[in-house]
C-alpha cells in the first residue's frame, strides 16, 4: 500500500523517497514541489498549520499558508511603490511590529534581522512599535525579512496609519478582554481566600476546605493561562533566540506560584496562594495596559499625520475632471483643488491664488497666500480659491512622508546613556535569576515556609521594565512636540548634540534677516550714467535682472520686477557666494559682490551690496535693504543667557555686517566670506567648541555639512534643507530656542528616568531579598515604576 503525501494527501509514487522533518518526525512527500513548500513552512516556524488544518493542502502557490502568501505578495514591485523608497542605493520602509512589549523585544528583533545578508540597517522603536528597515533588493526580499520577524514571535506589516490604528485597537481589545476575565475571576478567588482564612480560625470541615481549594484552582486556571499568555509567549521566543527578556522572570514567578499551589491542592498538604497568583497576574496586566496606552498616545501623533492626506483627488485629463485615488497620483499629473479641500500631493500651482493653511507642517495657524509657481504640500488645506496644480511626485516621496520617516529615525536613535543601559540590561535579567536562586537556597535553609514567596518577590520586583522605557518614550514625546512646533528633525543625533552646543554661527542674509530685499538706490557710471528715470538706468536694471534670473540667492529676487525677456543671456556662470558672469545681448557682464569684482585698492570706496561690471569697467552700484527678523534679537539674547557664543559668517560687505552686529550684540562677525571661508571658520571654531550652524542658501550647504549640528530655515533653498540636520518649517528663529529647550529637557528627563529605574532596583532588591516585600507589593512597585517613567516622559508633550 502506497504512502500518502503528508502535505497534499496524494499517493506517493513508487520510487519516490522524499521526506521533510516536521516537528521531529520524518514525513513523506509526493514531489519536489510539496517538499519545498513544506520545508518553507518549517523554516518559517509555521508548523502549526499542519496541526490545525482541516483538509490536505493543494499543490502550487496555494500550498503556502496565508501568512507566507501575504509576505510573498508584498514583494510585488508595483505594491511596494506605495510604502518603500530608495535611500543611498537601498530600499527603505517603515514596518508596524505587533507584539513588542519592551525595549528587549526591539533589541531582539534588531539582532535577528540584522544577521540577514542584504539587510543594511534596522532600527526598532519599542514605544511606537515601528521599525525602519533598509535592505538590498538583490540580496534579500522583504518577504524574507517579514518571515524572520514572524519566526521570532512578532508580526510585521508595512506601516500605514489606518492599519496601525487597527492593530492598536485590536491590541487594546485583547488587553481589555484579558483584564476583564482576570479581574472578575480574581475577585471570586479572593472571596474564597477570605473563606479559607476565616475557616482557619473556626475549624472549617476538611471537605469544605478541599472543595474551596479546588474551586480556587479552577477559577485561577484561566488567569494563569489566558490572562498571562503574553508573558509566556514573550519569554518563549526570547529563550528560543537564546536571549533573556524581562518576560522570563515574570513567567517563572507566575508558573512557580501556581504549580506550588496546585501541589498543595492535589496532595492536601501545605498552603495554597491562588489569590496571590491571581492578583499578581491581574496587577501586571494593568501595568502593561497602562504602559500600552501611554505608548499608543505617543505613537498616534505621527501616525495621524498620514491621515491628513485625502483618499481621493480630482485629476484633469484632456480637460475632463475625474476622481481617482490620491495614492495613484504621479509626477506631472494635473489636479484641481477646490476651496476647503485638503491638498492630495506635493504640487506646483499652475493657475489660481488662494490662502493655504500649513499648520500641520509648520505649527503656524495663520494661512499663507500662494499663487502661480508656488509650491504646496500634501496634507495642507486650501482656503477660498480654486487651484490647478501639477503634481511633483507621488505621495510616498511627499514632504509629509519624509517628515514621518525622519521622525521615526530620530525616535529610534539611542544616546550614549541608552547604549550603556542596553549593555547593562543584557546582563540584568541574568543577575535577577542568579540572585533569585541564591535567595531561594538561603531561605529554604532558614525559613522554608517563606522561601518561595520571598523568591517570587525578588523575581517580580526587579523586573527592568522602567529601564527599557527610559529612552524611547522620552525621544518619541520630544520629536512629537517639536513636530507640533514646526521643527523637523532629520538626523537622529540632534536631541543628543543640541544640549552640548556652546557656539552658534549664523548666516546673515535670509537667516538673521528676512531675505526679502528691496532695491532702494541705483548709481550708474560711464555710458549708462543718467538720472534715475532715464532709459540708461532701465537698461542697467534689465541687464542685471537677466543675469540674476540664473541665481537662487535672496539678493536676486530684488531684481525680478525689472526682468525684460527681450534680453537674451548666454554662457552664464554662477560663482557660489560671489556673483554671476555671462553674455547679455552679446556683451560680457559680471554682477556680484564688490569684493569679487573690484580690485582691493578700489573696493574700500564702495559700500553697495552689489555691483555690475562690463569687462573691467564699473557700470552700476545697487543698494538694497533687507529687514531684520523679529525674533533674531530675542534669540541672540537667549543664547547669551545660556553662555553660548554667537558668530555671524556672511558673504556681505563688512559695513552692513557691523551694523547688524551692533543691533543684535553678536559676539563676533566675519564678512566678505566665500563658501570655503565659512567652512574654514567653522572648523577653526570646532577646535574648542561644539558648533551649530544656521543658514538658508546654496552657498551655506558646505558649511552646514561641516558643523556639529546644522539648522536650515524653512524658506531656504532645497540644497540647504537637504544637507541640514534640522529644518525650521515655521521659518522662525524662535524654533532654535524651542529646540534647545526641548533637547535640554529631554536629556534631563532621560537621566531622571534612568536614575529612577536604577535607583528603584537598588532600593527594592535588598528589601526583597531580606523578605520585607510581599509579592503583591512587588507587583505594585514594578508597575508603578514603569508608569512613572512613561508619565515623566509624557511631560515633554506639554509646553
Amino acid at each position: 500500500m502506497s504512502k500518502a503525501c503528508f502535505h497534499c494527501g496524494e499517493p506517493v509514487p513508487n520510487g519516490i523517497n522524499l521526506i521533510t522533518n516536521i516537528e521531529s518526525m520524518s514525513q513523506p512527500m509526493c514531489c519536489i514541489g510539496c517538499q519545498a513548500v513544506a520545508q518553507t513552512i518549517v523554516d518559517n516556524g509555521l508548523t502549526d498549520y499542519y496541526r490545525f488544518r482541516s483538509a490536505p493542502a493543494q499543490k502550487g502557490e496555494v500550498l503556502i499558508p496565508e501568512q507566507l502568501q501575504r509576505n510573498k505578495i508584498l514583494d510585488d514591485e508595483s505594491l511596494q511603490n506605495e510604502f518603500t523608497y530608495y535611500h543611498d542605493g537601498f530600499k527603505e520602509t517603515i514596518l508596524t511590529i505587533d507584539g513588542i512589549s519592551c525595549s528587549a523585544c526591539a533589541w531582539l528583533i534588531e539582532m535577528q534581522v540584522s544577521k540577514l545578508d542584504g539587510v543594511n540597517k534596522i532600527t526598532v522603536n519599542a514605544t511606537t512599535q515601528r521599525a525602519t528597515v533598509q535592505w538590498q533588493e538583490s540580496q534579500v526580499r522583504l518577504s524574507e525579512i517579514l518571515s524572520l520577524i514572524d519566526k521570532i514571535g512578532y508580526h510585521g506589516l508595512p506601516f500605514k496609519a489606518s492599519s496601525a490604528e487597527k492593530v492598536n485597537k485590536k491590541q487594546a481589545k485583547s488587553f481589555i478582554k484579558r483584564l476583564g476575565i482576570s479581574g472578575i475571576l480574581m475577585m471570586q478567588v479572593m472571596m474564597i481566600a477570605f473563606g479559607l482564612y476565616f475557616g482557619a480560625f473556626s475549624d472549617m470541615a476538611e471537605h469544605n476546605v478541599i472543595y474551596l481549594r479546588w474551586a480556587s484552582f479552577f477559577l485561577t486556571l484561566p488567569i494563569v493561562t489566558y490572562g498571562a499568555y503574553p508573558f509566556y509567549k514573550g519569554a518563549f521566543y526570547a529563550l528560543k533566540a537564546r536571549q533573556l527578556s524581562m518576560d522570563v522572570p515574570v513567567s517563572i514567578a507566575i508558573i512557580l506560584a501556581f504549580l506550588a499551589s496546585c501541589w498543595a491542592t492535589f496532595t492536601q498538604q501545605g498552603e495554597v496562594y491562588f489569590e496571590s497568583v491571581s492578583m499578581f497576574t491581574f496587577l501586571i496586566l494593568i501595568g502593561k495596559f497602562l504602559e500600552f496606552r501611554a505608548r499608543s498616545r505617543a505613537a498616534d501623533v505621527s501616525a495621524n499625520l498620514l491621515k491628513l492626506i485625502p483618499m481621493t483627488a480630482t485629476k484633469i485629463e484632456q480637460g475632463v475632471e475625474r476622481f481617482i485615488s490620491a495614492n495613484n497620483l504621479k509626477a506631472d499629473d494635473i489636479i484641481l483643488i477646490k476651496p476647503g479641500e485638503t491638498i492630495p500631493a506635493d504640487s506646483e500651482i499652475i493657475t489660481g491664488t488662494s490662502q493655504i493653511n500649513e499648520a500641520m507642517l509648520s505649527g503656524e495657524q495663520l494661512p499663507l497666500m500662494k499663487t502661480t509657481l508656488d509650491n504646496i504640500f500634501a496634507g495642507t488645506i486650501n482656503g477660498d480659491g480654486n487651484l490647478t496644480a501639477k503634481v511633483k511626485h507621488n505621495n510616498q516621496e511627499s514632504f509629509l512622508s519624509q517628515l514621518i520617516r525622519l521622525s521615526e529615525n530620530a525616535q529610534s536613535h539611542k544616546p550614549k546613556l541608552a547604549k550603556l543601559s542596553d549593555k547593562i540590561a543584557q546582563y540584568f535579567v541574568a543577575l535577577i535569576l542568579i540572585v533569585s536562586i541564591i535567595t531561594s537556597i538561603y531561605w529554604i535553609q532558614h525559613a522554608p515556609s517563606e522561601a518561595f514567596w520571598i523568591t517570587l518577590s525578588v523575581l517580580v520586583v526587579t523586573c527592568p521594565c522602567a529601564l527599557s522605557l527610559a529612552t524611547p518614550t522620552a525621544l518619541t514625546c520630544a520629536t512629537t512636540r517639536l513636530n507640533r512646533e514646526g521643527i523637523m528633525i532629520k538626523s537622529a543625533h540632534v536631541l543628543e548634540t543640541m544640549p552640548e552646543v556652546d557656539a552658534v554661527a549664523f548666516d546673515k542674509t535670509g537667516t538673521l534677516t528676512t531675505g526679502e530685499f528691496a532695491l532702494v538706490k541705483v548709481k550708474t557710471y560711464g555710458d549708462f550714467s543718467d538720472d534715475i528715470t532715464s532709459e540708461g538706468q532701465e537698461q542697467v536694471l534689465a541687464i542685471a535682472a537677466a543675469l540674476e534670473a540664473h541665481s537662487a540667492h535672496p539678493l536676486a529676487k530684488a531684481f525680478s520686477p525689472f526682468r525684460d525677456f527681450n534680453q537674451t543671456t548666454t554662457q552664464v556662470v554662477v560663482a557660489p557666494g560671489a556673483g554671476i558672469s555671462g553674455e547679455v545681448n552679446g556683451q560680457h557682464y559680471r554682477i556680484g559682490k564688490s569684493s569679487w569684482l573690484l580690485s582691493d585698492n578700489n573696493n574700500s570706496a564702495y559700500s553697495a551690496q552689489c555691483v555690475l561690471m562690463q569687462g573691467e569697467t564699473l557700470v552700476a552700484e545697487f543698494y538694497l535693504n533687507d529687514g531684520l527678523r523679529d525674533d533674531a534679537k530675542p534669540l541672540i539674547a537667549f543664547l547669551h543667557q545660556q553662555d553660548i557664543e554667537t558668530t555671524m559668517l556672511s558673504g556681505d560687505n563688512l559695513q552692513g555686517c557691523n551694523k547688524l552686529q551692533s543691533t543684535l550684540q553678536i559676539n563676533s562677525v566675519q564678512a566678505n566670506l566665500s563658501a570655503q571661508d565659512k567652512v574654514n571658520a567653522i572648523k577653526q571654531q570646532q577646535a574648542t567648541h561644539t558648533v551649530a550652524m544656521i543658514g538658508d542658501g546654496v552657498n551655506d550647504s558646505p558649511v552646514l555639512g561641516a558643523a556639529h549640528l546644522s539648522i536650515a530655515m524653512g524658506s531656504g533653498t532645497d540644497i540647504a534643507k537637504n544637507g541640514a540636520d534640522v529644518i525650521l518649517l515655521n521659518n522662525k528663529l524662535k524654533g532654535v530656542q524651542t529646540l534647545r529647550q526641548v533637547s535640554v529637557r529631554t536629556a534631563r528627563i532621560i537621566k531622571q528616568n534612568y536614575l529612577w529605574a536604577f535607583g528603584y532596583n537598588a532600593i527594592v532588591l535588598p528589601l526583597a531579598v531580606t523578605g520585607h516585600i510581599a509579592p503583591y507589593m512587588a507587583v505594585i512597585g514594578m508597575s508603578a515604576s514603569s508608569i512613572l517613567v512613561v508619565s515623566n516622559s509624557l511631560r515633554l508633550l506639554k509646553k
